[in-house]
């Protein structure tokens, strides 16, 4: 059973906010100011936490900065309820972080819902995320609990014929691409003209994002390897998904993380080896990729000219 912290000082608001969630099969905790709701907390170690902002002793903001310094408290999903309806007062919070806000009089299923979307969100931050598919899965899993969805039938599919640019180097990003079908060739251009190809993808993968985390030009070229379908995702779409959710962003920029790591260990392995070790390694590991299940059809053709490219 979920944990849930309320920490309001107005003893009717906090009793009936704590007995909507009790009856929503939560295990509640409250408390009645600032001070006492920072102690419970560290105490506890609640799932979620529903504080007020304007309160005696210490306010809701100083109850977040303080558990937000707190390795076991520092990611726990923070609703802030206020009465008031400034904007600026809605900015402060979610700026530093708060994940949802609530204007007092609200509703139960209102509450109930935040409640219900932040926790699931947070689940994100405990599951284990590796491997080739790492971000795909994550993705795929918090479209769920997002308000943005990535994957639909009824975004735009673009079919792009073999050879053809997708984008190319100092482009500006506009969109977030994900295969279909076929194949994409991502691959960079040194001075003197000869083509790297950095990573070659396959259907269910995403491109063409880490320019929009930047905010900078594409570093890169992006190419049909051959017949290829492509869904395209508007940047504001992506950005709203993954951006602007700190619980979303957070899973997110670990699983980039862990994606740069394992990259710099095959260059490693790269750097070191023979030439025909290099060549093995790399076609193993696109082997993996593409692999067809109980077929003898081979994983990818890749031409000689191709791979020494």
């Amino acid at each position: 059973m979920n944990k849930i912290l309320v920490i309001e000082d107005n003893t009717e608001v906090r009793e009936n906010t704590a007995e909507i969630i009790e009856l929503a099969n939560y295990e509640v905790l409250t408390a009645e100011n600032g001070k006492i709701g920072v102690e419970i907390a560290l105490k506890e170690n609640p799932d979620l936490i529903v504080c007020d902002i304007m309160m005696p002793v210490l306010d809701g903001y100083g109850v977040y900065h303080s558990l937000s310094k707190h390795t076991t408290t520092a990611s726990i999903p923070f609703i802030f309820l206020t009465a008031k309806s400034e904007k600026a007062d809605f900015r402060r919070g979610m700026e530093m972080g708060a994940d949802d806000y609530l204007m007092k009089p609200f509703e139960g299923i209102d509450l109930l819902h935040a409640i219900e979307i932040r926790l699931e969100k947070n689940d994100l931050l405990k599951k284990q995320y590796s491997g080739p598919g790492a971000l795909n899965a994550f993705l795929e899993e918090v479209q769920r609990t997002g308000q943005v969805s990535l994957g639909t039938a009824e975004r735009e599919t673009v079919n792009y014929p073999r050879k053809l640019q997708v984008y190319k180097e100092g482009q500006h990003p506009r969109m977030v691409y994900l295969v279909i079908s076929g194949s994409i060739k991502i691959s960079k251009t040194n001075d003197d003209g000869k083509e790297f190809i950095t990573n070659i993808l396959g259907p269910d993968e995403y491109f063409g994002y880490t320019s929009i985390l930047e905010d900078v030009n594409y570093k890169e070229n992006a190419e049909a390897r051959d017949d290829s379908t492509l869904m395209l995702i508007p940047r504001e779409d992506f950005s709203n998904l993954v951006l602007n959710d700190i619980t979303v962003a957070r899973t997110f920029l670990k699983i980039i993380t862990q994606n740069i790591v394992e990259k710099e260990e095959d260059l490693l392995n790269l750097a070191y080896s023979s030439l025909r070790k290099k060549v093995a390694y790399g076609l193993i590991q696109l082997m993996e990729k593409f692999k067809i299940e109980d077929s003898q059809q081979p994983a990818l053709n890749l031409s000689r000219e191709t791979w020494l490219s």
